[in-house]
């Protein structure tokens, strides 16, 4: 895919991750979260957002922006359709970040509406 990113015209990564991949917020004891933090969903997020870092330290010189977004908690299969969020709210971050314009941000982790999720 990257061979016809580089080619492209206003090129993005938008990688969806989540708020429990985040090391920052995770190593805070009072994070809601800390206690579930484990091996499998959290630790496997932490890793995607490690490739993402990479990612966009590697593409440093080119046009390609690269992101990281979370859906929050939204409703699906994974979570057994407990998540607090529809798919449309889920999806919202993911559509705001894939549509910035030309000058927009690149490395940055969202969650809607624009709100910053430490790394």
């Amino acid at each position: 895919m990257l061979p016809l990113l580089r080619k492209g015209v206003d090129a993005r990564i938008v990688n969806v991750s989540s708020g429990v991949g985040s090391l920052t917020a995770n190593a805070d004891p009072t994070y809601p979260y800390h206690s579930i933090y484990g091996p499998v969903y959290p630790a496997s997020k932490a890793a995607e957002n490690a490739m993402t870092l990479a990612m966009m330290i590697e593409l440093e010189g080119t046009d390609i922006k690269i992101n990281l977004v979370s859906p929050a908690f939204t409703s699906t299969a994974l979570n057994n359709f407990a998540g607090t969020e529809s798919i449309e709210d889920g999806s919202r971050e993911v559509v705001r970040v894939a549509l910035l314009g030309k000058d927009g941000p690149t490395g940055t982790f969202t969650r809607w509406e624009d709100t910053t999720i430490p790394w």
